[in-house]
């Protein structure tokens, strides 16, 4: 199984970006949690936990690979956690395609590369 915990909802994803994701399973997502930016060091383990829980209960005892992009802080919680019991995560990496355009208006385009492990 394959755990999108992105604020990126797989069904707008490229079709490079939902092949590559399918190697590991069929694709489920999950909403990566808004995070209270005054949140302290506790806060943040605790988040980690629930959701550490929450995507080990989703797979249910079968094989998972997290695809984890989010606040930092808490992803470095969770892909510490996540990875302690054995569990795949991966990011997702792009290219930036910076368009110049008349004014000085510049339009970001990022093109998914692939999947990297954590």
């Amino acid at each position: 199984m394959f755990i999108n915990l992105s604020n990126h909802p797989s069904s707008k994803w490229s079709e490079a970006q939902t092949v590559a994701a399918k190697q590991y399973g069929d694709i489920i997502d999950l909403p990566f949690p808004q995070v209270d930016p005054n949140g302290d060091e506790a806060y943040i383990a605790n988040l980690a936990d629930e959701y550490c829980r929450k995507t080990l209960d989703m797979g249910d005892g079968t094989p998972l690979t997290i695809h984890l992009m989010g606040e930092m802080t808490l992803a470095f919680a969770l892909v510490a956690r996540l990875k302690a019991k054995g569990v795949v995560c991966l990011a997702s990496t792009t290219e930036r395609i910076v368009l110049e355009e008349a004014q000085g208006v510049k339009t970001n385009v990022f093109r998914f590369a692939r999947f990297r492990r954590y």
